[in-house]
């Protein structure tokens, strides 16, 4: 991109070619049906849709936003959204109801491939909490229309922490994500948030995309990979695919296990033995490092605490050799640890930059609103919890999930359990308020909901 506008390209954030740009290339450009599975209402929902509403992609676009009913605060967003653009973009609110044989955000998605016009060559999923760039729809079709053998475009977050332990242990979690682009953009996972795929592979139901994800599935993205790994199909992300992803100002620690719970929770799911097996396979290894990563410190604070005890008595240096042999051991995981979090700066750094290029027109972020003791504090918690959260999810087989309950059996949902009483009143990461019992009175959504148009264009803490 740098090499590009020093050429004159000042649209490097679009295409590196700018004679792309030109009219007659536009018009060559397929259409594209962006979904967007909704459920809730947050504060950073009205930024994120106008970000993906308002895209440069030259070709046709046609946005198609899903929820399960009229009551979800959602809609009553989204109508006021809509209602401001009015005629500049091809949108609309469509009703899914509720799904009976696999998740809702599955059914929402499958309702809206139903919907989308029959011209669209490719459907892009999106949540409602990816904060596009202008030329993000653009780049991942680019990426398609040069290899027709990529199954699916994936892309990754770059979480904005809020200050909370919560919101650290969430960025610390997404950050191997980013391995992703170390592979020369092949890969093997996917985030659920960004993926593109043929929008023919879901009319046709190749692959058994369709079948796959409506009976019994659980989570899209971890069944479209098994998908793609069993019929050797291709799934990549494109190095501009990194997106802004603002955590919730009152992300609380409870929110945070009870996200970490769903993400354990997936390892549960399956679709074949081998998808089975490797899930078995991962659950395995990420349980062994993530406490093999923790081990360390404990003993480091025994040695500590060894030492100390013998400063404190006043022992000899000869009668304290071993204790000096477990204090190199603490200076050498020290040394280690600094080691990395140096390397997440890095990487956070890099994206932090690529993000402020690739949206010129958005306010700044920074990497001065990082507190890089929380994160250490994060990667210790964040690493201790997940194979609790991993074992607690692989020997109940059910989750609740923004007030839906889903029952498992051998890899699929089998039964969902709904009530008015059940679940959080506001979801986990964008602190959305869902419309349960229980929630604030009407007057303070409703003012919420004004407040947060009235600073639509205003720019948030986590832009700076």
């Amino acid at each position: 991109m740098k090499d590009s506008m020093q050429r004159g390209n000042s649209f490097a954030f679009l295409c590196h070619d700018i004679t792309e740009l030109e009219h007659s290339n536009q018009l060559k450009l397929p259409r594209v049906t962006v979904v967007m599975p909704l459920k809730g209402f947050g504060e950073h929902n009205l930024h994120n849709w106008r970000t993906q509403v308002t895209s440069l992609y030259g070709g046709h676009l046609e946005f198609m936003f899903i929820v399960e009913s009229t009551e979800d605060p959602a809609y009553h967003a989204v109508s006021m959204l809509l209602s401001e653009l009015k005629d500049e973009v091809d949108a609309k609110i469509v009703v899914a109801g509720i799904s009976t044989t696999c998740s809702q955000k599955i059914h929402n998605q499958l309702i809206g491939v139903e919907k989308m016009h029959k011209a669209s060559k490719y459907v892009l999923f999106l949540d409602d909490d990816v904060r596009l760039h202008p030329g993000s729809i653009g780049a991942l079709t680019t990426e398609m229309e040069k290899n027709p053998d990529i199954f699916i475009q994936t892309g990754y977050p770059l979480d904005l922490p809020s200050g909370s332990l919560g919101s650290y242990c969430i960025y610390e979690y997404h950050m191997p994500c980013s391995m992703g682009f170390a592979t020369g953009g092949r890969t093997f996972f996917l985030w659920g948030g960004c993926m593109m795929m043929h929008a023919d592979d879901f009319r046709l139901n190749r692959y058994g995309v369709v079948t796959g994800l409506k009976n019994g599935g659980y989570s899209d993205d971890m069944t479209l990979a098994a998908i793609a790994g069993a019929h050797k199909r291709l799934i990549t992300s494109p190095p501009v695919a990194v997106f802004p992803h603002p955590l919730a100002s009152d992300l609380t620690f409870p929110r945070y296990w009870n996200y970490l719970r769903k993400q354990t929770f997936v390892l549960e799911s399956y679709t074949t033995t081998v998808n089975w097996i490797m899930n078995r396979a991962l659950f395995t290894v990420h349980c062994y490092l993530s406490w093999g990563f923790v081990a360390p410190f404990l003993m480091a604070i025994i040695h500590i605490t060894a030492a100390l005890r013998m400063y404190i008595k006043g022992y000899s240096i000869e009668e304290t050799t071993f204790t000096f042999r477990g204090l190199k051991l603490v200076g050498c995981l020290a040394t280690c640890t600094i080691i990395e979090l140096l390397s997440m700066w890095n990487l956070t750094r890099i994206e932090v930059h690529l993000c402020n290029m690739l949206s010129p027109e958005a306010n700044k972020l920074s990497l001065a609103t990082y507190n890089w003791s929380l994160v250490f504090i994060a990667l210790i918690v964040d690493n201790f919890l997940y194979p609790v959260s991993a074992f607690h999810s692989h020997f109940s087989q059910s989750i609740n999930w923004s007030g839906i309950r889903y029952h498992l059996k051998d890899g699929k949902i089998f039964k969902i359990e709904r009530s008015k009483d059940m679940g959080p009143v506001y979801t986990d990461l964008g602190g959305k308020h869902l419309g349960k019992k229980g929630a604030p009175p009407k007057l303070s959504f409703l003012s919420s909901l004004a407040r947060s148009l009235a600073q639509w264009r205003q720019p948030k803490k986590y832009d700076i």
